[in-house]
């Protein structure tokens, strides 16, 4: 049986510029080529009381829009691991330009672990309880559907149960090891557009 291709042939060109340096397979090169990776940076809350903690994460994505759902990647050896495990929802909060310093919190840049990470902002819980940061660019409250166990990480799949939209400002990205920002902030674009003066 023959098989046509409708596809249009293209023409092959030489490629242009140095040749990348290829290196062997480490845990090393790996982060480092993941750097090159640019992400929203989103903060994922759980537990309630002092047994609530949470982490900085860059990995999550969305799962499916029917039902709506979300996944990310999580350390089995993180401390947020076995109070999302026994609390089964958590929160996703999408992190403005302007809330680094709850992004280093919630890393534990500066030390702070469980309660202490929710420190200096506003939270409010959402239907699972789960705190949902205020001034968020969008919070999403979600009910734990499944822990997938692959290596050192788990892939958490969590079911969108209420959303709550922010506000219009840059986003937070983390793009080689450092917080980078996309976009304007609300009071930024309304002085360019003479909404507002400088």
């Amino acid at each position: 049986m023959a098989i046509l291709s409708l596809a249009p042939s293209l023409p092959t060109r030489a490629p242009t510029g140095p040749a990348p340096h290829a290196i062997p397979t480490t845990n090393g090169d790996f982060r480092t080529a993941l750097r090159h990776l640019a992400g929203g940076v989103s903060v994922i809350t759980t537990g309630r009381g002092e047994d609530r903690t949470g982490l900085t994460v860059t990995s999550l994505s969305s799962l499916s829009a029917e039902p709506p759902a979300v996944m990310f990647g999580l350390n089995l050896s993180s401390s947020t691991y076995p109070v999302l495990a026994r609390h089964r929802s958590f929160g996703v909060n999408f992190l403005t330009a302007s809330q680094k310093q709850v992004a280093d919190r919630f890393a534990g840049r500066g030390g702070e672990k469980g309660p202490a990470r929710y420190a200096e902002a506003e939270w409010r819980e959402g239907p699972s309880g789960a705190p949902l940061l205020q001034g968020a660019l969008a919070a999403l409250d979600c009910e734990l559907e499944e822990l997938i166990e692959r290596h050192s990480h788990a892939i958490v799949i969590g079911r969108v149960r209420e959303i709550r939209l922010g506000g219009s400002d840059a986003a937070l990205l983390y793009w080689r090891g450092d917080y980078e920002r996309l976009g304007w902030m609300a009071e930024e674009a309304a002085t360019a557009l003479g909404l507002r003066s400088a």
